[in-house]
């Protein structure tokens, strides 16, 4: 019985204009008996494909409910700078690091590991503020470029320029605004000039100074603009 399955199947995968010519001469049911097996079996194949697609989609949108209910308590001790029991909670209400755990695939923890990142950022914990920094994503104008300045933020602190370059980088190209770009972009001049790439860091402040004219960091964008005019022209 295998043996003759495994030739139908042969049959279409080595011979496919047969196929065609059964079913654009309207030999349908002949086709379909001729290949019932194949066809069954493909077919049950492709519905519990979608059933399963459906049913993971159910279940993520249930748990996220649920995940963004018990979630109100972590952001309100966010909120009110309790560190601690918004990351772990307080034994009666779940922290963001367990909600990050315990509801997988979600956007609530999608967004409470950008909560626990800017926790541990806040706490002086910079590879934990990384790690949970860089499981956040957005598509959103605002919180992503806010999540890349950052995980900038906490490279910087660890005195890693490099790194921080790369992320603050990241920030101030991300759908840029007028009201946040420019901070990232001074973050941006100070990391390049920590690192000792003064010509980058002029590059940085050029950009507020000529894309973001109305900004209140043009006058210090200018001027250490400036100081590291000075710096490159004595190299």
């Amino acid at each position: 019985m295998a043996e003759n399955k495994d030739s139908k199947l042969d049959e279409i995968l080595t011979n496919p204009e047969s196929i065609v010519e059964d079913i654009q001469s309207g030999k349908l049911l002949e086709f379909y008996e001729k290949y019932k097996n194949i066809i069954n079996i493909v077919a049950g194949s492709i519905a519990g494909i979608v059933i399963g697609i459906f049913g993971f989609r159910y279940y993520v949108n249930t748990q996220n409910e649920e995940a963004q209910n018990t979630m109100f308590q972590a952001v309100y001790y966010f909120e009110a700078d309790s560190l601690s029991k918004a990351l772990n909670g307080d034994g009666a209400n779940p922290g963001f690091v367990e909600i990050t755990e315990s509801y997988p695939f979600t956007k609530a923890a999608n967004m409470a590991n950008f909560y626990a990142g800017t926790c541990y950022l806040k706490l002086g914990k910079y590879e934990d503020a990384i790690d949970y920094l860089k499981n956040f994503g957005a598509s959103d104008l605002l919180i992503q470029a806010r999540a890349y300045s950052l995980i900038g933020d906490a490279y910087l602190e660890q005195n890693d320029y490099e790194n921080a370059v790369t992320y603050y980088q990241k920030a101030s190209d991300y759908k840029p605004t007028k009201e946040f770009t420019p901070e990232y972009l001074m973050k941006l001049g100070l990391a390049c000039e920590l690192n000792n790439n003064y010509e980058s860091a002029v590059k940085a402040y050029d950009r507020i100074i000529n894309e973001f004219p109305n900004s209140n960091k043009v006058n210090d964008a200018r001027k250490y603009k400036a100081m590291n005019e000075v710096k490159l022209s004595s190299l």
